[in-house]
């Protein structure tokens, strides 16, 4: 029997199982996916958000704050990505600049530092590309960008190296009390647990009414966005905001970690996790982003995606006992990505108090490095070639990344199983080309590596198959 078993390996279930992992528990994670990261965590706006939105006393209020600060020093030790650019608030009439000072004071109230409110030429003064339309920008320098799957995939790796076991391609369809715990069955067969904690994302909701009647609904909306290139990566160095509506904070611009130029999203209801794209929703966000920003270059978009926020209707977070012993962590939607490490910490603290035992773990590991190839000084890219010539063989040329780079990942805690998730992992595929000329390179190497044939790599999810069949015999 686990003593805690988390459902889902998103953002949320990764930095619960993570904070888990510190102490002397027996830690089960189960995600139906084929990786961690697959679902809201991998398409979302990459935001660490400072925290004047939430309306204060709330726990999205309270965890956003705590949530960035713990990221903070989270993406330094376990090296995520990182970036604290700030971020700006747009006004475009007097009639706006009440709504910035609403939202200064919430900040003020939910303990954001180093808020201030800006005119228009002093908000043109640090992003010289704002709009001439702009009359007032609320200013909060806490906020910051990161890489939102190689943060998630961070901590469910050091979640592993700390003992917690990762279940992937496994759905949970029953939860049932048992004497001293739950019976969860899944599609892979019977699992026993103390505790269950639901961060199922989109379906918390389902997981929720397996075991007790139904005390919130989900409502999947789906955000669209625009990924343009690294020529366009310097338009802005701040994430730039319009004030927010009843829809959520509105179409935004801003850097990205690695480089390029990220605007959205819309928000639109939509069915489960239908994550197309359309043309006008896409229209949309580009006449949005032009009224911040219009010297967008949209013709360097690179890709477009969408991804599905679970938004409860309860306006909060929903972060309570579905039943003893059943802990729901639902609703995450942003500012999830920030809150997370904070919502880990406060599922903890309540499973602590619900009497599970907290005995810290002697040797906890919570250090983790990544090879970027391309950032090394040349001569210890030589030295690292001469020892591993892997290293010296470049397969995604758009983004410098080496086969080594490739191995080492497939040698991780997690190792990937599609195109996609070595994407996740060394960046192989997200440079202008998008993996048109790399993606067959990967294909070769997982299918060597992995002891598969090519017919079997998938490019993301089970079923997204790349190769139909053999179309040349070639010598035998």
């Amino acid at each position: 029997m686990y003593d805690v078993l988390v459902i889902g390996c998103g953002i949320t279930g990764a930095a619960t199982a993570f904070e888990l992992s510190r102490y002397q528990l027996k830690v089960a994670i189960v995600e139906r996916e084929n990786d961690v990261a697959v679902g809201t965590t991998k398409a979302n706006s990459a935001i660490l958000h400072a925290g004047y939105d939430p309306v204060p006393g709330s726990l999205m209020a309270r965890l956003n704050v705590r949530g960035v600060e713990l990221a903070r020093m989270l993406c330094k030790r376990l090296d995520v990505p990182y970036d604290p650019c700030g971020s700006m608030v747009l006004a475009f009439s007097e009639g706006e600049k009440p709504h910035l000072e609403e939202l200064y004071r919430r900040g003020q109230a939910n303990g954001v530092p180093g808020l201030a409110l800006l005119t228009g030429d002093e908000a043109r003064a640090l992003e010289p590309n704002l709009s001439d339309e702009v009359v007032a920008a609320l200013h909060a320098p806490s906020a910051a960008i990161c890489s939102p799957w190689e943060y998630c995939l961070a901590l469910a790796e050091t979640a592993v190296r700390n003992g917690a076991e990762l279940h992937l391609n496994t759905q949970v369809i029953g939860l049932s009390p048992v004497d001293g715990g739950w019976l969860v069955t899944t599609d892979k067969g019977q699992m026993w647990a103390r505790y269950v904690v639901n961060a199922a994302g989109v379906d918390c909701q389902q997981i929720h009414e397996l075991a007790a009647p139904q005390t919130f609904s989900i409502r999947p909306a789906r955000g669209q966005y625009y990924l343009l290139d690294k020529s366009e990566g310097n338009r802005v160095g701040r994430v730039i905001f319009q004030c927010p509506n009843e829809k959520g904070k509105g179409v935004l611009v801003a850097p990205t970690v690695h480089g390029n130029l990220i605007v959205g999203p819309n928000s639109e209801p939509v069915e489960g996790e239908d994550t197309s794209t359309t043309a006008a929703g896409l229209a949309f966000v580009r006449d949005k982003a032009l009224k911040s920003v219009p010297s967008i270059q949209f013709n360097q978009s690179i890709r477009n995606f969408a991804g599905v926020r679970a938004v409860a209707d309860t306006g909060d977070f929903v972060i309570d006992w579905a039943a003893p012993g059943l802990l729901d962590l639902a609703g995450i939607c942003s500012p999830g990505l920030s809150a997370a490490p904070a919502i880990g910490e406060y599922a903890v603290c309540l499973l602590g108090e619900s009497g599970l035992t907290l005995e810290k773990k002697e040797g906890f590991v919570c250090e983790r490095h990544r090879t970027r190839f391309k950032e090394l000084p040349p001569e210890e890219r030589a030295a690292l070639v001469e020892h591993q010539p892997a290293f010296g063989r470049v397969i995604c040329r758009c983004e410098t990344v080496t086969e080594g780079e490739i191995l080492e990942a497939l040698a991780g805690p997690i190792p990937p199983h599609s195109v996609d998730a070595v994407k996740r992992r060394v960046n192989a595929g997200m440079g202008r080309c998008q993996g048109g000329f790399c993606g067959p390179r990967v294909v070769e190497i997982l299918s060597r590596e992995l002891g598969i044939s090519p017919g079997d790599v998938v490019q993301d999810r089970a079923g997204m198959w790349l190769l139909a069949r053999e179309t040349k015999g070639g010598a035998k």
